[in-house]
């Protein structure tokens, strides 16, 4: 059984979460709100929502967890030739250009929107009324690419201190979402944040050098970065010339 939350009642401990013997492992609890406050209290206890339209809001710590260390950042060839010429653009005040932080609800919407290799979203409206609230208090943050003032692609997530957890990507030209997750990459790295959390175990994160560690682990180091003090500015750093 799982607990159901009420107003004001905190997470149960992570090791309560189910098992892959329970058929749905990693889930803690179900019910409360997406408020900023509740919101903020379950990352830092490693906790996260993830639920489809109709479900109560669930609660989810799953052992072992998906993260991806900066530092172990996947690019592959023909993703550095787009990097190098986004940043070439820019350089030259051209057609592509980053940013972050200018339009986290339309990357959020993006994020939401129908995709090839998924049947619906777990985006609902109100899981983006409760990260726009994030946002709003300087919690939640968007890595945007532009491509002639049209936003083409992007990736969000949460940071508290020095942890940020990833939340969803889009892209609606080719490389669009990878482009915009390196430059988040590169600016994360630089600002001393180690790991991302990027929850659920894929193919694709694999790909992008994400690798799944145990629960206890991810919890260590969790505790210790977000007792760090916060990036204050959010700004992409150029990518490096190589």
């Amino acid at each position: 059984m799982i607990s159901w939350l009420e107003a004001g009642m905190p997470f149960p401990d992570v090791s309560k979460a189910l098992t892959e013997a329970h058929g749905a492992p990693g889930l803690l609890a179900a019910g409360g709100d997406l408020s900023p406050a509740r919101l903020i209290e379950a990352y830092r206890h490693g906790i996260f929502p993830w639920f489809s339209e109709g479900q109560p809001i669930l609660w989810w710590s799953t052992d072992p967890r998906m993260v991806l260390y900066t530092e172990e950042f996947s690019i592959s060839h023909s993703l550095r030739k787009t990097l190098r010429k986004v940043q070439k653009s820019m350089d030259a005040g051209g057609r592509w250009e980053v940013r972050f932080d200018t339009d986290f609800e339309a990357v959020m919407h993006a994020c939401a929107g129908p995709r090839r290799d998924a049947a619906g979203t777990w985006i609902s409206d109100e899981i983006i009324r409760g990260y726009t609230g994030l946002h709003r208090r300087g919690l939640a943050h968007s890595s945007e690419l532009w491509l002639d003032g049209e936003l083409v692609g992007g990736a969000y997530g949460v940071c508290i201190g020095r942890m940020f957890y990833g939340e969803s990507m889009f892209a609606r030209v080719s490389d669009a979402s990878k482009v915009a997750l390196a430059y988040l990459v590169h600016f994360l790295r630089s600002n001393g944040v180690a790991m991302i959390d990027c929850q659920q175990e894929t193919s694709h994160l694999a790909s992008l050098g994400a690798a799944p560690i145990p629960r206890r682990k991810f919890l260590n180091h969790l505790h210790d970065a977000i007792a760090q003090a916060p990036i204050t500015e959010w700004k992409p750093l150029p990518w490096p010339r190589e």
